[in-house]
């Protein structure tokens, strides 16, 4: 009986299937962190993801979502903080919310309405500070030294998500970053306070 659970512990590990996608404007600086995230992790490939541009074609990416168990997002987001700061959330924390941070969660919330009852994966939008959104290929500096940690970042959700026994719902390495509702909150105060 015990080497039948194991057995089914690695079957259910090994078929997650894990959608990393670089959301953004590659043309507008900052804006394209996440498709340079993608083709980072492209370069020094992981067993068991599909790292996917997106860019801001979010509703061509539909089959991919429908398909995955688990998606990262990766994008540009602004949430007050310095350039290259990191953010973590879930979609679901987001999805009652007014304004939004990212830059392209609008037209994710959009797709995944699209979806199929049931087939909605669970979604976590790793978010970064962008520095300049103006016309270019570059990252800014700022952005572009925290690259090394965004891919850290990725690899820590994915290990954690490969490592769940149960597949329950997590951020893994995510959870010590600055969330967004955590920067949210620090803005209302300060507004309340001036």
């Amino acid at each position: 009986m015990g080497t039948e659970r194991k057995t089914s512990k690695a079957r259910s590990r090994k078929e997650l299937r894990i959608l990393i996608v670089g959301l953004g404007n590659l043309l507008l600086r900052d804006d394209g962190v996440g498709v340079h995230a993608i083709r980072e992790l492209q370069r020094n490939p992981q067993l068991g993801i599909l790292p996917v541009e997106v860019g801001t074609a979010v509703l061509d990416a539909l089959h991919l979502f429908e398909w995955a168990d688990r998606i990262l997002a990766i994008d540009a987001m602004q949430a007050g903080g310095s350039a290259g700061t990191l953010y973590s959330l879930r979609v679901s924390d987001v999805e009652d919310r007014g304004p939004r941070g990212s830059l392209h969660e609008l037209n994710l919330l959009a797709a995944l309405r699209f979806l199929p009852n049931g087939k909605r994966p669970e979604i976590v939008i790793l978010g970064v500070e962008p520095g300049i959104i103006d016309n270019g290929i570059n990252l800014s500096p700022e952005v572009a030294a925290a690259l090394p940690v965004v891919i850290h970042s990725i690899r820590e959700v994915v290990e954690y998500w490969q490592g769940e026994p149960s597949h329950s719902s997590g951020t893994g390495g995510l959870d010590s970053l600055r969330r967004i509702e955590e920067t949210s909150s620090e803005g209302d105060r300060a507004a309340d306070a001036g």
